[in-house]
């Protein structure tokens, strides 16, 4: 099948290499001449594993195709349009993007085309992109909600063997063609559903909305075994055995991060307000999850005092999570502004994602001068007075605690991310701090 995907951001770029491996014929469009460009030449601008393989082989198969003009549009059945859809001011999602994608689209597509929503829009979004396609061809197009459930770090994996595929429609025809699009994908039984677009908008929401709900109910409660001297681990163990709970997104970190949850929990949030709602949970999971970002620094200062003039402190990791080098939203922004806000320096490593840090942090002028980044985890740890563990990356795990002393001033170890095990770490002759674990 002919297949344009509008956008090669995280979401549209994925997609539209993984239709390309199961035999599609792609053509990925974005108005950005440099990343096109950079794709042409078989390399991702983002980190993703396994993507950069994806790329190459099917670009020299000939079926992924990049550019910056519509004309593929023309001949592609379906059309996904996976433009960003940022917060706007008020947090509510920003269409402009979405909307003029949709325009271009309408201008070029050949009669009976399927346009696809991917990208994550409110409730609602299908019915006003209907109406300005409408306003913009005189062909006939059906229009089909599509929302992605990716995870960065195995968005490969995700896309290639999908827990289910959401199709929302109002034409039965659309719905085989889609069926036909993802058959390769689903072969091992799991479902594709179909149902309204507006259902199939608010799936996505609720999902993330759901999982975000998950991180701040365990970072929670990992504050409150902080005060009563029960184990995060031990309770983590004793629920997530419940079948009806599950372990997913039950580990107590440094609060979430990245493209998705905070500007999905936003959006959600203001969609409700549209209606004249106050959705209790989820304003609770954004707030929860605002004061997460500082409790590490809560521990510092309850260590040193509020006065770090002159203090160094090591960051291992700077994205918000592993496998990726997205910056957008991590803990790694609000940590560093706190701990520079209150007099001291901060030195960073991370496998992938120090340019992007970096670029994202020249945004926060009292930062300046303030940070310095690394090529070895262990370097970074030179005259610093504290590590502070922020992202989960493997190589982080298993490290050699008799360097770490060696480089650091005094052997103290702040875990936000809850990788040692206590005893050893103590063992070595470290000071740990941890979040809800008993120390």
């Amino acid at each position: 099948m002919k297949v344009s995907v509008i956008g090669t951001g995280y979401v549209g770029l994925v997609s539209g290499t993984c239709f390309a491996e199961i035999g599609h014929d792609v053509t990925c469009i974005d108005i950005d001449p440099k990343k096109i460009e950079m794709l042409k030449a078989g390399k991702s601008p983002i980190y993703e594993p396994g993507l950069n393989e994806l790329l190459e082989r099917n670009i020299k198969a000939g079926r992924l195709h990049f550019s910056l003009d519509y004309d593929s549009v023309k001949e592609a059945k379906s059309i996904f349009l996976a433009v960003g859809t940022p917060s706007a001011d008020d947090g509510r999602a920003d269409l402009k993007y979405l909307k003029a994608a949709a325009i271009a689209v309408a201008k070029n597509i050949a009669d009976g085309a399927i346009i696809v929503i991917k990208s994550t829009v409110p409730v609602g979004t299908n019915n006003e992109l209907r109406k300005l396609i409408a306003e913009n061809t005189k062909k006939k197009f059906q229009l089909v909600n599509n929302p992605e459930f990716l995870k960065e770090g195995s968005a490969v994996e995700d896309f290639m063997r999908p827990d289910r595929v959401i199709i929302g429609h109002q034409d039965e025809a659309a719905m085989k063609v889609m069926e036909e699009l993802y058959a390769p994908l689903v072969r091992q039984g799991n479902p594709i559903y179909g149902m309204s677009n507006l259902s199939a908008e608010m799936s996505k929401y609720a999902a993330n909305c759901f999982l975000a709900t998950k991180i701040s109910f365990i970072n929670e409660i990992a504050r409150l075994c902080d005060a009563t001297d029960a184990d995060i681990e031990e309770v983590r163990k004793g629920i997530s055995s419940d079948k009806r709970i599950g372990g997913h997104f039950l580990y107590p970190g440094p609060g979430y991060g990245g493209s998705c949850f905070p500007k999905d929990v936003k959006a959600l949030i203001a969609t409700a307000e549209d209606y004249g709602m106050n959705l209790k949970i989820v304003n609770a999971t954004e707030e929860v999850n605002d004061e997460q970002k500082s409790y590490v620094f809560s521990k510092v200062v309850k260590h040193y005092g509020e006065n770090l003039k002159g203090k160094v402190f090591a960051f291992w990791g700077v994205a918000f999570k592993a496998n990726t080098d997205d910056v957008r939203e991590t803990a790694a922004i609000a940590m560093a502004c706190k701990l520079i806000g209150a007099g001291a320096t901060v030195n960073i490593f991370d496998p992938v994602a120090t340019e992007n840090y970096l670029h994202m942090m020249s945004e926060y002028k009292e930062c300046e001068g303030k940070i310095k980044s690394f090529e070895n985890k262990y370097d970074a740890l030179n005259g610093a007075d504290a590590l502070i563990t922020v992202t989960e990356w493997r190589e982080f795990t298993t490290p050699d605690f008799s360097e770490i002393k060696k480089r650091l001033n005094k052997p103290v170890i702040f875990d936000g991310r809850n990788l040692y095990d206590t005893k050893k770490v103590q063992a070595e002759g470290f000071t740990y701090f941890a979040i809800g674990k008993k120390v």
